[in-house]
C-alpha cells in the first residue's frame, strides 16, 4: 500500500471536492461472449445518490457514481450509502434470499476508517463457461456446451491510489482467464500428454512429435514433460499479464487510476489454483491444520529480485538510488569506513568500504509494513500503477512492480474434506491485525455453532472475521478486545467451503 500518511493527507485535501466521474472500460476487445453457466453478469450495485429529490445538484450525483460495490451484494442506493460510511463502518454481505454464491461461499466486507475516500477493495465471484477455440488437430468443431469446460472463480482486488484498477480487474480478469483457457479445452480433457505445438490455422497439418525438428545427433532430442496443471498455471499467469497491458492501454481514456493487488482462486477439474500478486493472503483451514496458499509480495520479501533489476538496469535508478541495502542510511561523514551491506546475491550480511555512490537513497528502505520501493510503494506485485512515479521525480515505479502472480495448486481430490474445511481469502486489512492461528480459531468457533448443512454458516464466518479485524468504535478509534488498534483499512473476506454442502463434484 502507498504511504499511509500520504493517503491520509490526500483524503483530507480531497474531502472538500468530488472526484470526476470515471467512465467504465470496455470489455475485452474482439472477445467472443461466453456461454455462462449462470445468468450473465449484471451491472454493479447502483451508485448511491445524495437525496431522492430531483433537485440534487448534478455534481453530487456524479461524485457518487464513481463508487460501486460488487454486484452480488445487491445493494440498494440506501445500502450503498451505508457501505460508504466511514463513521459507521457497517459490515456488508450478500442478502440471505436463498440465491447464494457458488459453493455457498461466504463473503463480507467493510470500508476503511477514513484512509481513502471510498472503499478501494473490489470482489468478484463467477461461474465461467469456456468453449474450445478449436480442436487440437486444427479442424473446427461444431459448437457444443458438452465439449466445453466450466471453472469457478473468486477474486479479491485491493486498490491503492484510487479504485479504478481494482474495479476494472474485478470485471475483466476472469474473462482474460477464459480467453487463455480456450485453446486448452480439449487438451485438458485428454489424459495424454499435451501436444508440443498447436496448428497455427484451422485445417493446417501439424505434429506433436518434435523428432522432425531436430537432427538424429542433436543433444536436444528429448522433450520436457509438461503437465496439464502447468498449462492452467500458465494460462492464469498470461491472463494477469494481458489484464495489466489492457490497463496500460486504457489508463488515459478511461481514467483507470492507481493499481491493485490481486488474489484469485480458480477451481477447475478437481484442483484449486490460488494466484496472488500483492499482499493479500489465502489459507486453507483443514481439520484445524493451517495450509498457506499464498505469500505476500513486499519490498522485504522480494528484495533480491528488486536489487537484481536495479543492478542489471541502473538507468532505472536514475542516479538517485542505490540497489545495495545497508542497515541504515549512510551519512557523508562515514565515507571510507566499512559498513554492513548486502546485494542481490546475498541473504546474509558483509562489510564493504563506503563510497560516494553509496550515499544515494536505498532502492528498498524501511521494514515491516513501512518498507517501501523507492520510498513510494509498499507492494511489489499487482496490476496497474502505470502512471506511478517516484515522489518529486520522473522515475517510473512500474519496472519494479511485477504483474505476474505466484500460483499455488491444491488438489481437492486427494483429501476427504468435511464441512468445516475452508479456504479463507482476505485483503491485507484482515491480516494486518489477525494471524493465521486467530483465523483458524475463529473458523472453529463460528462453524461449530451452526449445523453442518446450514449454508449460511460461511457468510457468518466471513462476517465474524471482518468484525474481529475491524474492532469496535471507542474514544481513540476502532479497538480490538485487547485494546489494540483494529484495522483502519478496507477489509474484504471470502470463505470458500471445501467439503459438505456446495462442495465440488
Amino acid at each position: 500500500m502507498l504511504n499511509r500518511v500520504r493517503s491520509a493527507v490526500a483524503h483530507l485535501v480531497s474531502s472538500g471536492g468530488a472526484p470526476p466521474p470515471r467512465p467504465k472500460s470496455p470489455d475485452l476487445s474482439n472477445a467472443p461472449s461466453a456461454q455462462p453457466a449462470v445468468p450473465a453478469e449484471a451491472p454493479r450495485s447502483p451508485p448511491a445518490r445524495a437525496g431522492s429529490g430531483s433537485s440534487a445538484p448534478a455534481k453530487t450525483v456524479e461524485a457518487r457514481a464513481s463508487f460501486s460495490r460488487p454486484t452480488f451484494l445487491q445493494l440498494s442506493p440506501g445500502g450503498l450509502r451505508r457501505a460508504d460510511d466511514h463513521a459507521g463502518r457497517a459490515v456488508q454481505s450478500p442478502p440471505d434470499t436463498g440465491r447464494r454464491l457458488p459453493w455457498s461461499t461466504g463473503y463480507a466486507e467493510v470500508i476503511n476508517a477514513g484512509k481513502s475516500r471510498h472503499n478501494e477493495d473490489q470482489a468478484c465471484c463467477e461461474v465461467v463457461y469456456v468453449e474450445g477455440r478449436r480442436s487440437v488437430s486444427g479442424v473446427p468443431r461444431e459448437p457444443s456446451r458438452g465439449q466445453g469446460l466450466c471453472f469457478y472463480y473468486w477474486g479479491l482486488f485491493d486498490g491503492h491510489a484510487g479504485g479504478g484498477a481494482a474495479e476494472m480487474a474485478s470485471r475483466l480478469l476472469h474473462r482474460h482467464i477464459r480467453e487463455q483457457l480456450k485453446d486448452l479445452v480439449e487438451i485438458l480433457q485428454d489424459p495424454s500428454p499435451p501436444p508440443l505445438c498447436l496448428p497455427s490455422t484451422p485445417g493446417a497439418t501439424g505434429s506433436s512429435d518434435p523428432s522432425h525438428l531436430v537432427g538424429p545427433q542433436s543433444c536436444w532430442s528429448s522433450q520436457k514433460e509438461v503437465t496439464h496443471e502447468s498449462l492452467v498455471v500458465g494460462a492464469i499467469e498470461n491472463a494477469f499479464q494481458f489484464m495489466d497491458e489492457q490497463m496500460a492501454r486504457e489508463r488515459r481514456g478511461h481514467q483507470v487510476e492507481g493499481g491493485c493487488c490481486a488474489l484469485v482462486v480458480v477451481y477447475l477439474l478437481g484442483k484449486v489454483y490460488v494466484a496472488n500478486a500483492g499482499d493479500s493472503r489465502a489459507i486453507i483451514v483443514r481439520n484445524g491444520e493451517i495450509i498457506p496458499m499464498s505469500r505476500e509480495f513486499t519490498p522485504e520479501t522480494e528484495r533480491q529480485r528488486l536489487q537484481l533489476l536495479g543492478f542489471l538496469k541502473p538507468e532505472l535508478l536514475g542516479g538517485e538510488f542505490t540497489h545495495l541495502e545497508f542497515p541504515r542510511r549512510i551519512q557523508p561523514k562515514e565515507l571510507g569506513q566499512r559498513m554492513l551491506y548486502r546485494d542481490q546475491n546475498m541473504t546474509g550480511w558483509a562489510y564493504k568500504k563506503i563510497e560516494l555512490e553509496d550515499l544515494r537513497f536505498p532502492l528498498v528502505c524501511g521494514e515491516g509494513k513501512k518498507a517501501r520501493v523507492m520510498a513510494t510503494i509498499g507492494v511489489t506485485r499487482g496490476l496497474g500503477d502505470h502512471n506511478l512515479k517516484v515522489c518529486s521525480s520522473t522515475l517510473p515505479i512500474k519496472p519494479f512492480l511485477s504483474c505476474f502472480p505466484e500460483v499455488r495448486v491444491y488438489d481437492l481430490t486427494q483429501y476427504e474434506h468435511c464441512p468445516d474445511d475452508v479456504l479463507v481469502l482476505g485483503t491485507d486489512g484482515l491480516w494486518d491485525v489477525t494471524s493465521d492461528c486467530e483465523v483458524a480459531a475463529t473458523v472453529d468457533r463460528v462453524l461449530s455453532a451452526y449445523e453442518p448443512n446450514d449454508p449460511s454458516r460461511y457468510t457468518a464466518l466471513a462476517q465474524a472475521l471482518v468484525l474481529g479485524a475491524r474492532g469496535t468504535p471507542r474514544d481513540r478509534g476502532w479497538r480490538l478486545p485487547n485494546n489494540k488498534l483494529g484495522s483502519g483499512d478496507d477489509i474484504s473476506v471470502f470463505v470458500i467451503p471445501l467439503g459438505g454442502p456446495g462442495s465440488y463434484s
